[in-house]
């Protein structure tokens, strides 16, 4: 995924590890399955909005990220997806 780790904070006296980082919310959808499936159970994920930030690219290439999320977002909310780039 495309998140950024950038606090990791030790709990004393456990051995449980406090990790903060951004994760686009493209990106989030499924997370917290994914994560608590990769540890076993044993993650307890919270997420709270931070801030927005611009991607970067152009939606109208093929193959760009931007296009990709776009057309993934259009999947997701049964919108039709167009063949023309220029159109979405």
């Amino acid at each position: 995924r495309r998140g950024c780790v950038f606090e990791e904070n030790p709990r004393e006296g456990t051995p449980l590890i406090q990790v903060k980082a951004h994760l686009p919310v493209s990106e989030s959808f499924g997370f917290v399955a994914a994560l608590r499936q990769a540890t076993s159970g044993q993650a307890f994920p919270q997420c709270v909005f931070d801030h927005w930030e611009n991607l970067p690219g152009d939606p109208l290439q093929d193959g760009s990220k931007m296009q990709e999320l776009i057309l993934n977002v259009r999947k997701r909310k049964n919108i039709k997806a167009c063949s023309d780039a220029g159109s979405i």
